[in-house]
């Protein structure tokens, strides 16, 4: 069964806006401002918590060493996860995309570096868990992207043929991951990373939802 995975954070939904503020909570906590900003740091906010830390303290010019990180980070994630959807939204067409993959016969997943808890609460508050057979994420395995097997064993409970299958990401992670699974790398131009997504050579670019179809297509029929 043809079988289309997508990373959520940054492909299919703007996390940017709930994961910084976390990551501000902790500092507000600690006496400071908003360290980071929306405008400049979605694309640490993408690596992660431990990442967004590490670059607040490091602007506070606090070492930020293992032992702080490990103190603040499940505070970070409380907060996360008492505001995981206020101002989230997936982009645009990505609900109908899925839909029209459904469909049309294909199986739908979500292979994300998220907590998976995390994962499951914030797609049950936005309507949208139903929409996909499968979700792994970060904790759901010993590995994760972009180790194969996180994408292979997505596939897996999906239904699917790994050998008949892409991943939809926005970031190096996900293009290594399709690479090591010998699959197909399609990568969104809208999502929150830093860095240039063209220059990773995907096996196509996805600039508007809209185009998932015909690209899905062209890739694994």
């Amino acid at each position: 069964m043809r079988t289309v995975i997508f990373d959520l954070d940054g492909t299919l939904a703007d996390t940017g806006a709930d994961l910084l503020a976390a990551a501000n909570a902790c500092f507000r906590s600690l006496g400071h401002g908003d360290v980071l900003r929306l405008d400049t740091d979605k694309g640490t906010a993408l690596r992660g918590g431990k990442a967004m830390l590490t670059l607040g303290f490091t602007r506070l010019g606090i070492a930020p060493e293992p032992t702080l990180l490990a103190r603040h980070y499940p505070l970070l994630l409380r907060h996360y996860g008492e505001n995981i959807n206020v101002h989230t939204r997936f982009y645009p067409g990505a609900e109908d995309a899925v839909k029209r993959l459904t469909g049309r016969g294909y199986k739908v997943g979500i292979c994300t570096n998220k907590p998976v808890a995390l994962a499951e609460t914030l797609l049950h508050s936005m309507g949208a868990r139903d929409w996909f057979g499968a979700l792994l994420g970060a904790d759901s395995l010993a590995v994760r992207k972009p180790d194969p097997l996180h994408f292979t064993e997505t596939v897996r409970l999906c239904g699917g043929d790994p050998a008949r299958a892409l991943l939809v990401g926005d970031t190096v992670t996900d293009h290594d991951t399709a690479r090591a699974a010998g699959v197909p790398s399609v990568l969104v131009s809208f999502g929150m990373g830093d860095t240039d997504v063209r220059a990773l050579n995907p096996d196509a670019l996805l600039h508007r939802y809209d185009d998932l179809q015909g690209v899905v297509e062209g890739l694994i029929g």
